[in-house]
């Protein structure tokens, strides 16, 4: 007896030398999972059947097409596939602290903003591709959410809101090619079946309060940096990985006030006309001597030829995003600026939107009233509004209403696409004075495609009965 238990305890130690020579510790300073303890668990096995069932039509859509879609395609599914490691060393870690979570999250950081680089490049036909996968991807932070303290929605949340971003684009891909390539369109539901009921329900089922961390295994810090000089401080720990971290993008009442609070400000303050100069009496007109009544013929002949020297230069008012007066969001000027969020707003503010080209803002929250004026190429991505949506002198907008909107109004505009959520499919639509206006909505099924209604802009009038009957044209063989 006593023979057998000295033999077990010489095995253990020599398993406990290799393990301490390296054999069985990870590049990352994690115990191996071997494959074999971690092929069992059912949250892992649930995940590789969540990659078998959706993640393989994904890519099935992608060799079809090839080129760079199966290129985005396949860092989609290396970022999974990362996940789905990191998900098996969540189960062998303590839960580390800030720096520690970023340094934990750095390979699945580096595919995602891989992915992210694509979709920032110009000049590609599939962009569409690129942002819906990149916008997508973001889902795969749920991984880092520590609590209702950390800053982000809890996992089930933060899937579907992730998936409403790249639903956006999602869209643009099904509709553009709708008629023109089948294999697009099987690409863009495989995608989003990836997520919805995919991601989402794995999520559900498994981890509904973020992942479970190992109180008694291994610890992982920040990645080590190089020693202060003698006698200076040490630098503060690294801010997480970036992909993991948002900037606010409200207004801050820190930040310096701006338009009319400004001058607000400047008159309550009571030194009104401080600076200002003093006019003279021979400053004022009638006693400037260089100034008289008549003009001569060669004066009047100059003014009245455009200068061909002298190029016109036209102002471009700063961009702005604010919150005014506390009731109007201002976002004026912005020039292909693709990340625009309001994400701290309520039902009692407006959001009027001026003068911008090439750009995307997502609304996330319910507000009073959204106005477009002026815009170009913009793309408005907004739940639920009190009053109304209105669209007014644009050109080629795109806005889609994920919740409710009891009116929607376009006045004056050329080329507008609107896709509409079930909720809001009994919105009121008016149009005025438009051409080229395009209202989608979804389909009977969630597997169903968009279907898409052109608004009339052609109408006939007929004298009936001592009145006019208006009936809108019908374009046969279209």
């Amino acid at each position: 007896m006593e023979g057998k238990l000295v033999e077990r305890l010489e095995a253990a130690v020599a398993r406990l030398e290799v393990l301490a020579a390296g054999g069985g510790i990870s590049a990352r300073g994690l115990p191996d999972s071997g494959g074999d303890d971690m092929s069992s668990d059912p949250s892992i096995v649930a995940f590789e059947d969540l990659m078998d069932q959706f993640a393989a039509k994904v890519s099935g859509a992608a060799e079809k097409i090839g080129g760079q879609v199966l290129d985005v395609s396949k860092l989609l599914l290396e970022a999974f596939s990362v996940e789905k490691k990191l998900l098996m060393e969540i189960k062998q870690t303590q839960k580390p602290d800030m720096a520690g979570l970023a340094e934990f999250l750095k390979p699945l950081n580096e595919v995602i903003m891989k992915v992210n680089s694509m979709a920032e490049a110009r000049g590609s036909e599939f962009i569409n591709h690129f942002k819906s996968a990149a916008e997508s991807l973001s889902a795969l932070a749920w991984i880092a959410y520590t609590g209702k303290d950390c800053g982000m929605s809890m996992p089930i949340a933060h899937v579907e809101e992730s998936w409403q971003a790249a639903e956006f684009y999602n869209n643009k891909v099904l509709v553009e090619y709708k008629t023109k390539d089948p294999n697009h369109v099987e690409w863009a539901k495989a995608l989003k079946e990836l997520y919805l009921p995919g991601l989402r329900g794995y999520v559900k089922s498994h981890y509904p309060l973020g992942p479970v961390w190992n109180a008694s295994g291994k610890k992982v810090s920040a990645a080590p940096s190089k020693a202060p000089p003698s006698g200076a401080p040490a630098p503060p720990c690294p801010p997480p990985a970036s992909h993991f971290t948002s900037e606010p993008s409200k207004a801050s009442s820190s930040q310096p006030k701006q338009g009319m609070s400004a001058v607000f400000q400047e008159l309550s303050s009571g030194n009104v006309t401080a600076g200002l100069r003093k006019v003279t009496d021979d400053m004022k007109a009638k006693n400037r001597t260089d100034r008289t009544g008549v003009v001569s013929t060669g004066e009047k002949q100059t003014s009245s030829t455009p200068s061909t020297t002298t190029p016109t230069i036209k102002k471009v008012a700063p961009p702005k995003l604010e919150l005014q007066m506390g009731r109007k969001w201002a976002v004026e000027n912005h020039i292909g600026n693709k990340n625009l969020v309001i994400d701290d707003c309520d039902a009692k503010q407006s959001v009027y939107v001026f003068g911008c080209k090439d750009s995307v803002l997502q609304i996330q929250g319910k507000v009073n009233n959204i106005t477009l004026d002026k815009c170009t190429k913009m793309g408005v991505l907004f739940k639920d509004v009190v009053a109304a949506f209105e669209i007014v002198n644009c050109n080629g907008v795109e806005a889609q209403c994920q919740g409710s909107a009891p009116t929607i109004s376009v006045d004056n505009t050329s080329g507008a696409q609107l896709y509409l959520s079930k909720d809001s499919l009994e919105a009121a639509i008016t149009t005025a004075k438009s051409i080229d206006i395009n209202v989608l909505v979804p389909g009977a099924t969630s597997d169903a495609d968009w279907a898409e209604h052109p608004l009339p802009q052609q109408y006939i009038h007929v004298y009936k009965n001592g009145q006019f009957e208006t009936s809108p044209v019908s374009h046969s063989g279209a």
